[in-house]
């Protein structure tokens, strides 16, 4: 979708200076972007989620713990104290287990709460059930051949902690089988209502993927929703959620913020989403890739380059704020 959005720059319009800081969800933001959270960030590079964070908090942008995380709630905002936190949850079948989670996290101090709703089993990533993938990854003929590949990552793996759901400690086993136990099919409006009950600060609903859903949850009283297909990992032909982005925002934009995520890989594609609607969008590939090709600093290199190629978009649009970015800058014609 992001390929055919057409921009309608504005010229003879003073750019010299351009203002890429918006608000996104009461707090200050360097640029409408926000990290997404993604599980076993660790085995990405063994810096892991905590260089995340404090390139993000260097780059003035939020960033989502995952609950697949690979760093506990506890150590990744005492490494971290100057960043935006926001934590990602899942309702797990066991709800003492989210319970525990979300009371950690208020006493953390994370700002706020994304919880992710497209998950109620998981989907047919038939890459990982091939693989095995496991965390930690199994010494398998097969990943034993993947070393002689890919030395210097497997290399970086083995000879640092070992990878862990750092917020279930507890379990052992591969993807698959956490995605089966955990992940509760039966979760409900009614769950979410008592998730908003129980959170004092913001609350934000990730997977939103139909206006219908976006209208019954922006009444029970959440700040943001987030709509995204996961990455495209659920299920195969949803709505692109770029192109859903403007109906949901005609729909409950008076009522809480709408983000957007899911193929946002460039600062063009921000400007785009920006334009349709969004008041952040949210990435995880590409700071993941920052993240393997050279851990923290790797990661402030593809968050120089998304601000760099925001900037130089926002100049060729003519638009000097990016408050004042908007539908006129920027359009989706039909598919």
């Amino acid at each position: 979708a992001f390929e055919r959005v057409a921009f309608h720059p504005r010229v003879l319009r003073d750019v010299s200076t351009v203002d890429l800081s918006t608000t996104v969800l009461g707090g200050p933001a360097a640029l409408p972007l926000v990290l997404a959270p993604t599980g076993f960030t660790r085995m990405m590079h063994h810096e892991g989620e905590v260089a995340v964070a404090r390139a993000a908090a260097r780059a003035g942008v939020p960033y989502a713990l995952s609950t697949m995380g690979t760093t506990s709630p506890e150590d990744l905002r005492s490494a971290v104290p100057d960043a935006r936190h926001w934590f990602q949850l899942y309702l797990w079948q066991d709800r003492a287990a989210s319970r525990d989670l979300v009371q950690r996290a208020a006493e953390c101090g994370y700002e706020s709460l994304v919880l992710t709703v497209d998950t109620p089993i998981g989907g047919a990533r038939l890459r990982d059930v091939r693989n095995g993938l496991t965390v930690p990854p199994a010494l398998t003929a097969r990943t034993l051949a993947d070393i002689a590949l890919h030395p210097r990552w497997w290399l970086n793996l083995l000879t640092t902690e070992p990878l862990s759901f750092a917020a279930m400690s507890n379990f052992d086993g591969t993807v698959a089988e956490l995605v089966a136990r955990m992940f509760d099919p039966a979760a409900t409006l009614t769950d979410l209502e008592w998730l908003r009950e129980n959170w004092p600060h913001r609350l934000v609903v990730k997977g939103i993927q139909d206006v219908r859903d976006a209208v019954e949850i922006a009444d029970r009283g959440v700040d943001a929703l987030v709509v995204s297909n996961h990455g495209g990992r659920q299920l195969d032909r949803t709505v692109a959620p770029l192109e859903l982005l403007p109906h949901v925002v005609d729909a409950v934009g008076d009522r809480c913020e709408v983000l957007v995520d899911s193929g946002v890989r460039s600062g063009a594609d921000l400007a785009a989403a920006r334009a349709l609607g969004a008041s952040a969008a949210m990435i995880g590939r590409p700071y993941l890739y920052g993240l393997m090709a050279g851990g923290e600093a790797g990661v402030d290199r593809a968050l120089e380059i998304f601000t760099a190629e925001y900037h130089r978009t926002l100049q060729l649009l003519g638009v000097a704020r990016t408050d004042d970015l908007g539908a006129e800058h920027a359009s989706l014609p039909p598919g």
